[in-house]
C-alpha cells in the first residue's frame, strides 16, 4: 500500500469543513506544545503512524513571529519489511492570520527520497518552490498549515449538506477539495467516545480509490476541533485514521457520558 494514503488522510483532517466564507473564532484553538498522534489502519493491521505537533520557534517572517507545525508519519510492523516509510512535513505560518510563509518535505519511502520546500507569497497569490512558481485563486495553504487554519474556522451555524472548499498546495501544484458537511455523530476512540461533527470530503477515482468510494472525517465537537477518526474506501478494503493520544490541547478534550 502506498504511503499516498497517509498523505492523503492529513489534507482530508487539514479541510475539514473550511472555506474562506467563514469567519475565524478570536484566537487560535491550538497552543505551542499540543501533540497529536494517529494510528493508519488497513482493515485490521496498523500499517502506519502519524504525529502532528506545534513546536516552539524563535524564527520570523518578514519580521512577524510564527508558529512552527509539523507532521510526521511511518510505517510499522510488517510495512517496514517491504516498504519502509519515513516522512516529515514542516510548516511555518504567522500567529495572526495562521496563513504559511514556508513548507518543507523530507519523503524518505523505500529507496525513494525527496527533499522540497515552497514560499508562500499570499498577498501575490504566489507560490515559489524548487519545481517552478504557481499561483492560487485566493489564500492558498500547504497541507500542514491548512489543517490548523481549519481548526479556527467558526463552523458553528453549519447545516447538513453545507458544501465548503480550500485551496492547498502540494508537491507541484494547487487543488481544490470540496467537503460536505454530514451532521454529528458519536465516535468512539482509544481515548473514549466523543460527540463528532462529521465531513465527507470529495475524492477522484482511480489507482487508489473506486468510483464510488466514500470518505468520511470525525471532529470533535468542542473547543479544540481535533480530527479523532477519517475512513476511506479503496479499491480493496478500507484504511483508517484513528487518534491514539493528545497531549498539550489548550482546552479539556471531555468524552461524552
Amino acid at each position: 500500500m502506498k504511503y499516498k494514503i497517509v498523505v492523503l488522510l492529513l489534507i482530508i483532517a487539514a479541510v475539514n469543513g473550511s472555506g474562506q466564507e467563514l469567519p475565524n473564532v478570536k484566537e487560535p484553538v491550538f497552543q505551542v506544545g499540543e501533540q497529536l498522534s494517529y494510528k493508519l489502519r488497513y482493515g485490521f493491521i496498523t500499517a502506519a503512524e502519524a504525529q502532528i505537533r506545534v513546536e516552539p520557534s524563535d524564527t520570523r517572517f518578514d519580521d512577524k513571529p510564527i508558529y512552527h507545525l509539523v507532521a510526521e508519519g511511518r510505517t510499522s510492523g510488517s510495512f517496514n519489511v517491504f516498504y519502509k516509510v519515513r516522512n516529515r512535513y514542516d510548516s511555518y505560518i504567522d500567529r495572526i492570520d495562521l496563513s504559511p510563509y514556508l513548507y518543507t518535505e523530507n519523503i524518505r519511502e523505500a529507496n525513494y527520497r525527496r527533499s522540497d520546500k515552497a514560499r508562500f507569497y499570499q498577498d501575490q497569490k504566489k507560490i515559489v518552490s524548487n519545481k517552478g512558481t504557481f499561483r492560487g485563486d485566493g489564500q492558498t495553504f500547504d497541507v500542514v498549515s491548512a489543517y490548523y487554519f481549519a481548526r479556527n474556522l467558526d463552523i458553528s451555524k453549519l447545516r447538513i449538506g453545507s458544501k465548503f472548499s480550500m485551496d492547498y498546495f502540494l508537491h507541484d501544484g494547487v487543488s481544490n477539495l470540496e467537503i460536505q458537511y454530514v451532521g454529528k455523530e458519536q465516535v468512539k476512540t482509544a481515548l473514549g467516545t466523543y460527540n463528532c461533527l462529521k465531513f465527507s470530503p470529495s475524492i477522484q477515482p482511480g489507482r487508489i480509490f473506486r468510483k464510488d468510494s466514500k470518505l468520511y472525517l470525525w471532529i470533535t465537537d468542542d473547543a479544540n476541533r481535533i480530527p479523532v477518526k477519517a475512513q476511506v474506501e479503496i479499491l480493496v478494503g478500507s484504511v483508517t485514521l484513528e487518534l491514539m493520544s493528545a497531549k498539550g490541547l489548550k482546552y479539556p478534550l471531555t468524552a461524552s457520558k
